[in-house]
Formats: structure tokens, sequence, C-alpha cells
């Protein structure tokens, strides 16, 4: 069917309501290769190389309005997050970089992390340096491979920070960006973060795990609680829900794990096994009752649980991409932010998804019909 020029897709399932999606259009940019996606304030920040383009939400065509970190020796940008004016971004070079939203939306940087005044201060005690690799020796603020993820906990003003060199780091935001503590979280690659609003802090690795870490009141300092999974395949992607009880991981054998937290405890169960995509989940968002998932094998699928306890079924297959689908961000009842300040929902049953693909290609698609 077609709408105001839109091509409509219905989809008729046998539950009690129909989840609708419409393809409403795309969004060029002029490297090839999204990498990474953002949504801010009414912006959408996209990643693609080394290049971060900012389009304004709040336009029918979704202005162009920005690019930023056109420096190509950075590398790939691997993640971006946000606190207040400030935006975050992961670098392949193995840096943080800290950027200021300017009045015209604009973006300066600011710094880059581990600041110099911390790595001068550190630097000069022999115990801060670490062995990294053989014969070589770093500080232990700094990563020392692609630095891959990065979340905030607004509520205690801290970020956390993953690498592919298997360390997870902690960062203080509300005094100068200091390093507090750094973990060697795994025993291969990480590749995802997330963070709940209790502040129980989730990573993922190509190891197969996926760890547990929450602060231990006592000694005021993060501590391993839990290690799910033990077991390949390599674990790519992590989204919670909500309220942060469940907790979903995408795997590179396509499958879609959903795990939750027993009550008082810190064990986390494995719940159910998604299975339908044929490639590697690269990708995950959850928004109202929604989990949406991208993966190696071109497509997006929208999951949403049975009412009552039931588990999780598909409800929809976004196709179009030419490569594989590399990031999605969600926004409910309209594009507004990232969360941050941001209701759960504004109760109209429609969801706004951005899908992004290593052949360049954004997609933004309309999702309603929800229940």
């Amino acid at each position: 069917m077609n709408i105001n020029g839109f091509t409509t897709t219905f989809l008729h399932l046998q539950h009690e309501q129909n989840l609708n999606y419409q393809y409403l259009t795309s969004i060029k940019t002029l490297a090839p290769h999204i990498t990474c996606l953002a949504v801010h304030q009414n912006l959408l920040y996209a990643a693609s190389l080394n290049l971060i383009n900012v389009f304004d939400l709040s336009s029918s065509h979704y202005t162009h309005i920005d690019t930023f970190n056109e420096s190509s020796g950075s590398g790939f940008v691997k993640s971006i997050t946000f606190n207040g004016s400030k935006v975050f971004t992961a670098h392949q070079d193995c840096k943080i970089r800290v950027w200021l939203i300017t009045s015209s939306k604009q973006h300066r940087l600011i710094s880059s992390l581990p600041t110099v005044k911390d790595r001068l201060c550190r630097g000069i005690v022999p115990k801060n340096y670490v062995n990294v690799r053989r014969h070589r020796k770093s500080l232990w603020i700094q990563h020392n491979d692609t630095v891959s993820g990065l979340v905030v906990n607004h509520k205690e003003k801290l970020m956390y920070s993953v690498s592919w060199d298997k360390t997870f780091k902690i960062w203080d935001l509300s005094s100068g960006y200091r390093c507090l503590e750094s973990f060697n979280g795994h025993d291969d690659a990480i590749n995802a973060v997330v963070v709940s609003d209790e502040g129980a802090v989730y990573t993922a690795s190509a190891d197969g795990c996926i760890k547990v870490w929450k602060m231990d009141d006592k000694v005021k300092r993060y501590m391993m609680v839990s290690t799910v999974g033990k077991q390949k395949p390599a674990v790519n992607a992590l989204a919670l829900n909500g309220n942060g009880t469940v907790l979903f991981s995408g795997g590179s054998d396509g499958t879609i794990c959903v795990w939750e937290e027993k009550e008082n405890e810190n064990d986390v169960v494995l719940m159910e096994t998604l299975k339908g995509h044929s490639g590697a989940i690269l990708c995950l968002v959850n928004v109202d009752d929604l989990l949406v998932s991208g993966s190696a094998d071109l497509t997006v699928r929208i999951w949403q649980r049975e009412k009552g306890n039931g588990g999780y079924y598909c409800r929809g297959v976004l196709e179009g991409h030419e490569k594989p689908v590399k990031s999605l961000v969600a926004v409910s009842g309209g594009c507004r932010g990232d969360g941050e300040d941001d209701d759960e929902s504004d109760g109209d049953g429609v969801v706004t998804l951005f899908s992004g693909s290593l052949d360049g290609d954004i997609k933004v698609w309309e999702v309603f019909g929800l229940v």
C-alpha cells in the first residue's frame, strides 16, 4: 500500500493486535559504512568511518546541520553517548573524545580521555604503569585498543568504557573526567556495555561471557558479582528493558538471549533464546515493550513479549538494507532525545526507528499499533 508516497507494509499476525510499520525515508551521508547511531535533544548522530554527521530530527527533511571529527587519524567511531551539552565518542585510535554542543548546534572538541592532566599526574608514579603487550607498558587509565562502547550513568555522573583491549573503565564526569577504576574484565575483546537505572553494569565480550558489575557500598568500588553465559559464541550487543529487569544479548550465531535477574540475588538466569536471524546479531535496542535487533543478514527484526508470562515473538521483519545492519536507535512517541530527560513513552503507541547499515544508508521507519 502507498500512503503519501511512502510504502507501507502491514503485518497480520495471529495475536490480539496487529503491529504495523511503514518505511519513511533514507538519510544519506557522504561517506559509507555507518558504524554508530545515537539520538540526543532531537538530533540524530550518525558515525560514518571517522566522520560524525548530525541531522535535525525536528525538520521534516532531517536537515544536515553539522559534521565533526574530520581527522582521519582517529579511525572509526564505535560509540556515542551524552551528558547534558557534552558528547562523548569512542574511537579506533584508543581514545575517548569530548565535544561541546554549542548554542548553534555545532560541535567543538574540548578534551580527550584520559586528559593531559590525568596522564601527567599518574605518569610520575611507576606503579600506575601496567604491562599491555610484550615489552610494552602503559598507564592503567589508558585504553590500548579500539574503544568499543560507552554508556553514561546520569544518576551517579559516571561513564563506563569498554575496549578490545579486554578492559572496562569507569570515569568521573563531575570533576575533570578522571579515570577512577579499571578492570581486566574479560578474556577477549569487550564489544558492548549497558547500565541499568540502579547502576548495575553489564559488559559483553568475544569470549562468550557477559559480566555483571555492581557498586560495593562498603568499599565504594565496583565489583564483578556474576558471570553469565560462559560459552561461545561471541556476544556482540546488549540492551536492557525499560526498568532494567530484563537483559538482552545478541550473539555471532544469530541468536538473542533473554536474561532476568533473580529477585534479591546477583544471579542472572537465561529465560529464553530468540531465533530467526540467519546472521550475527550486531545491534539491539529496546523501546517501550519492543526489542529491535539488527543483523549481518541485512534485516531488522521487531520482537514483543506475549501478554502475561509469555515469551518474546517476532512481530515483523524490516528489509531493504544492502549490507549488515550495524546500529539502531529508537524513539518512543516521536523524535525527542536519548532518554536522559525523556519519559519512557507519551502513550501514543508510535515508535520512530533508525537503522544504520554498512551500506552507508540510514533508514527511517515508523512502528505503530503498539499495545
